[in-house]
């Protein structure tokens, strides 16, 4: 979802590795929702993630190089996961039909 004249990053990249935009005035047109669902499927899995590597933390069993690791991972990860829902939220009813990769 985009604010117009924006384009938007789409949750996947190119064959090439470089990132895909979409340009649209259709937040529910077909690349749109796709775009949408897989930026879900990626959150969740990123939540999941997330609490797995809380709880392995927590059981105090890793390496101390590995747990200063993994801490530090868990934590970027929680702040990305925190702006992602946050934009999501105040993204929710903004709009915007090409994609280029």
């Amino acid at each position: 979802m985009t604010m117009s004249n924006e384009l938007r990053l789409l949750p996947w990249t190119g064959p090439d590795g470089k990132p895909c935009f979409l340009s649209t005035d259709d937040s529910g047109g077909y690349m749109s929702r796709l775009a949408d669902n897989i930026e879900s499927v990626q959150l969740g899995t990123a939540t999941a993630l997330l609490d797995q590597a809380i709880d392995m933390l927590a059981a105090d069993t890793a390496p101390d190089d590995m747990r200063l690791l993994a801490k530090n991972l868990t934590g970027a990860l929680r702040d990305t996961l925190r702006v992602a829902i946050s934009r999501g939220r105040r993204l929710d009813n903004r709009s915007h039909g090409a994609s280029s990769c």
